[in-house]
């Protein structure tokens, strides 16, 4: 079985892993301004501890959706991958009906699945493309 990766997806892991850090330093800048708020508000007008606790409780559900998300893509990842090595050893035509071989290889590309014939060319998986066992 050969699946290469050739590209990282924008939409995957690595992404959401970029995402999920630069949340976590966004939650930790947000909670260390909330500290200085509370210790240096005006001793004659307290702030309202019930709306520090309703931000802390709204940033941390993004947290955990930016959190969820990345897992999810991680998920859609996987089931690439395992839908291209499906593909490997099949006979593949393109959309335009003008390439037709069997599949050797195929590469996860940030645009899809791209399915490399015996020969070299590439054909990408999408729309119009016909799979069949080979012969």
């Amino acid at each position: 079985m050969n699946v290469d990766m050739t590209t990282t997806i924008p939409t995957g892991a690595n992404q959401g892993t970029q995402q999920t850090s630069k949340t976590a330093v966004d939650y930790q800048s947000f909670l260390k301004l909330l500290i200085a708020e509370m210790k240096n508000q005006d001793p004659t007008k307290p702030m309202d501890s019930t709306q520090y606790v309703a931000q802390l409780a709204t940033f941390s559900q993004v947290e955990q959706s930016v959190q969820t998300n990345t897992k999810l893509e991680q998920i859609m990842q996987s089931s690439a991958l395992s839908q291209a090595d499906a593909l490997i050893g099949r006979s593949i035509t393109s959309a335009d009906g003008k390439t037709t071989g069997v599949v050797a290889s195929v590469k996860l590309a940030s645009n899809g699945l791209i399915a490399v014939l015996q020969n070299g060319t590439e054909v990408p998986v999408g729309a119009g493309v016909s799979i069949k066992p080979a012969s």
